[in-house]
């Protein structure tokens, strides 16, 4: 029988998981998960991921901040919050093959439109969510009361400083609205943009930490595996290396002629999409899994 939310699932890696919960003091508290506790960081003049995220060396603020710090939960007595604080969220779209097809799939007009943008230096990236948008794992994500064919997108997700580099990773769930977007191009936003459209979590690697434990793009695996009543109806793999452009090249694109004084998250893309015949329904408990990371597990909702 499947929980309807299973524990985070965690690898014996020494890298710098940095999370958001609720802390001891019962208020958002941010800390470093190490083994099967969390070790707060929050009273020690830090009150945000960001602040860690866009120091000059990362690892040594974390480090620092751990020589102080006292206070300790376990982590399955955690309340879990997205790793996010006032960071726009960012998407890239038609980054993988299957990408391609399948939006080529629910808009024969644009079709010609997709294939180009998947051949094109220019990247498609669209604004995806503001903080108050974003989910963590444990919580729910909703699809619009106005579609009727909506799909998660499991993504491997960036998290980036105020000068555009890549500090952190993290696992999206980017949701859609296919036969919104399907119906003309334009929609694009309506069908990416709305409350609880976005997953976050459930925390964020250090990056310089990360790529020290995955040095090949094939060895980060995303998985994904949706459970309707209790039976697994959908599960799908793919890996990085399946990836058609760099993520430094995607990062570049995003920082021309704008800048993010708060950083942002960047989702880079999905390589795993349901058939055409599939779609989410309310109850749907969804959860994907990135290598290194760990797993975002979200409840559906409408309406």
């Amino acid at each position: 029988m499947a929980k309807e939310f299973p524990p985070p699932f965690i690898e014996r890696l020494t890298a710098m998981r940095l999370a958001k919960f609720i802390g001891t003091h019962g208020s958002p508290a941010v800390g470093m998960v190490r083994d099967n506790e969390v070790v707060q960081f929050s009273g020690q003049d830090i009150t945000s991921l960001f602040e860690i995220l866009d120091a000059d060396d990362p690892v040594q603020k974390v480090e620092s901040l751990l020589a102080n710090a006292q206070d300790t939960i376990e982590l399955d007595q955690v309340v879990l919050l997205p790793p996010i604080d006032q960071q726009e969220v960012w998407a890239a779209g038609v980054t993988y093959k299957r990408s391609q097809t399948a939006r080529m799939e629910e808009s024969e007009a644009a079709a010609d439109c997709y294939d180009r943008v998947y051949m094109s230096d220019r990247p498609e990236l669209f604004f995806k969510a503001t903080p108050g948008r974003v989910t963590g794992t444990g919580q729910t994500l909703r699809i619009r009361k106005d579609s009727k064919w909506n799909v998660p997108e499991p993504e491997f997700a960036l998290a980036l400083n105020s000068r555009g580099q890549i500090v952190g990773v993290t696992i999206g769930n980017d949701m859609s609205s296919r036969d919104i977007e399907g119906e003309n191009p334009l929609y694009l936003p309506q069908a990416k943009v709305y409350d609880q459209c976005c997953g976050l979590g459930p925390w964020v690697v250090l990056a310089s930490e990360y790529w020290k434990q995955h040095s090949e793009l094939s060895q980060v695996k995303v998985q994904l595996s949706i459970v309707r009543a209790e039976s697994e109806v959908f599960q799908g793999e793919t890996s990085l290396d399946q990836l058609a452009r760099p993520l430094e090249g995607l990062v570049e694109y995003l920082f021309r002629d704008q800048h993010f004084p708060r950083g942002a998250f960047l989702l880079t893309g999905t390589g795993i999409v349901p058939d055409n015949d599939f779609t989410l329904h309310p109850q749907d408990i969804v959860s994907i899994q990135i290598s290194g990371i760990g797993t975002l597990t979200s409840k559906v909702i409408q309406g």
